[in-house]
């Protein structure tokens, strides 16, 4: 069970994952090394999964967002393993979710621009077995774009 000082800490860490433990601690209101430990505690617990940076997709020339409704021609759990299994590879899918209602999965993506998008398409997605239809959404905007879990 978390504690209030758990949740400041989980707060804290999810905003600023570069923070010093002496400053978490004083922030947190709690010793360096009571810090230290909760910190240790909740990575081990698995609350903390682990640490990244917010890159700019931008600047890495991948500024094209997309969305993909993927519909299986059938729905049976080794179609759904492999397709699984093929896209956890697919460096342009950064998320790939399982879902209920008129589709099977719903893929976000990232690439350079709409030409590459559909080179992967064409190229690599429609050609994992099983896939029967896929729908596509291209962002124009990103209104909010968060990671961060309302604790």
């Amino acid at each position: 069970m978390l504690t209030e000082a758990d949740r400041r800490i989980l707060r804290l860490i999810q905003r600023e994952g570069r923070i010093t433990n002496q400053e978490l601690s004083s922030r947190c209101g709690l010793s360096a090394s009571a810090c230290f430990d909760r910190l240790k505690r909740l990575r081990d617990q698995g609350y903390i999964r682990g640490f990244s940076a917010d890159l700019d997709p931008a600047k890495l020339d991948r500024s094209l967002l997309i969305f993909i409704e993927v519909l299986m021609d059938r729905t049976t759990g080794e179609i759904f393993q492999d397709f699984a299994e093929a896209v956890k590879v697919m460096p342009e899918i950064l998320e790939c979710h399982m879902v209920g209602g008129g589709f099977d999965f719903l893929l976000k993506v990232r690439v350079r621009d709409m030409a590459a998008y559909r080179a992967f398409l064409v190229e690599t997605l429609v050609r994992i077995p099983g896939v029967r239809e896929t729908r596509t959404y291209a962002v124009l905007d990103e209104v909010k774009n968060s990671t961060h879990l309302p604790i």
